[in-house]
């Protein structure tokens, strides 16, 4: 089915006479839009692109089968009243789980509707199972990730800062067909790496520290996600058994991965295991989230996820251990939920790597 009648049928079903999608991401999947501007129109008579003179030409060329309306000077309101009175519309749905709220009150005050209904996550939930071409993106996206990470430990040096090593890898993801990152890579060695989310900086790496890797790219608007740690030097009792701890409780969330099971069942698997060796606490961020269009996606792999994971849906499985003073792991693959297990697209190597 096309992706705009799936869209109808939402309409449909929330009683409602007609969509503006606002979500990029949405528009592109729905429509194949991939503009930084716009709204999708969307009701049972019309499918179209709203969008102004600067995009006009690229939404020709990408959203087969959609009218493409660009906007006059009088903007946004006056061309997407003239689409509603046209289409009689009076229940307009709009993603509020998108808009910001001076927005919403923008087309409260100046849209001729009688009222605008919160469409929440209908039409982003479409985008929860992946089709065959959007995994065969994801995966090239991840090879790209592999690629990257087989070259980088051959540049890597003591005495070169984080921002040297992280802008190395940006290089390199596009060199090797990212069309631009999934997010700023992530770079963080020595007690920097005891921040999930560290941002490269000027410290530069030194013989025995740890040093965390996570980025990805975007391939045909598919974004990938891995991280490796590794140790810079040779790695201390300590350094072995956190990083063995972290392989250990990621190979089995892997292990036990499948449809059916919910994002917290998944999740417990790995938590039970960097619990029970002593690092309570240490473990602070969901064991991981899906991927497609945009890095973040649901549901999660999460202590909270009551969602059921299926089949056709992309996850990470990234936990770590990070000890504040100290420094930490993180080790991250990207897998396809199947429905008895999965396949891994992430292939490089998992084992305690010493430069």
């Amino acid at each position: 089915m096309d992706n705009f009648k799936r869209v109808v049928e939402i309409n449909q079903n929330l009683n409602i006479d007609a969509v503006l999608i606002s979500n990029g991401n949405n528009m592109r999947y729905v429509s194949g839009f991939a503009g930084e501007t716009g709204y999708l129109y969307i009701s049972s008579k019309h499918h179209m692109v709203i969008t102004d003179f600067r995009y006009t030409y690229q939404a020709e060329a990408e959203a087969e089968g959609y009218e493409i309306v660009t906007i006059g000077s009088e903007g946004y309101e006056k061309a997407i009243n003239d689409i509603l009175r046209t289409d009689n519309v009076k229940r307009l749905g709009f993603e509020s789980n998108d808009m910001m709220y001076s927005r919403y009150e923008n087309l409260l005050d100046q849209l001729e509707v009688d009222e605008l209904v919160p469409v929440k996550d209908e039409i982003t939930s479409l985008r929860r199972i992946k089709t065959p071409q959007e995994l065969e993106y994801i995966s090239k996206a991840e090879g790209i990730g592999d690629k990257v990470f087989t070259e980088i430990l051959t540049f890597i040096k003591p005495g070169m800062t984080e921002l040297e090593v992280a802008a190395r890898i940006e290089y390199l993801l596009k060199l090797y067909g990212g069309e631009k990152l999934s997010f700023s890579a992530i770079v963080a060695s020595g007690v920097n790496s005891s921040m999930p989310h560290a941002v490269p900086s000027k410290k530069k790496i030194e013989d025995g520290d740890f040093l965390t890797m996570d980025y990805g790219c975007v391939y045909e608007g598919y974004c990938s996600d891995m991280t490796r740690t590794i140790v810079v030097g040779k790695a201390s009792d300590k350094q072995k058994e956190i990083y063995n701890t972290v392989l250990e409780a990621q190979l089995a969330a892997l292990d036990a991965i499948r449809a059916g099971l919910k994002g917290k069942d998944v999740d417990k698997i790995a938590r039970d295991i960097i619990n029970n060796a002593g690092y309570e606490g240490c473990f602070g961020h969901g064991l991981g989230h899906s991927v497609g269009l945009f890095i973040h996606e649901n549901p999660r792999l999460s202590p909270s996820e009551e969602d059921i994971i299926e089949a056709g849906m992309i996850q990470t499985v990234e936990p770590g251990i990070y000890v504040r003073g100290y420094g930490g792991v993180r080790i991250e693959d990207l897998v396809l939920v199947t429905e008895d297990g999965y396949e891994n697209y992430t292939h490089s190597d998992k084992s305690l790597i010493e430069l």
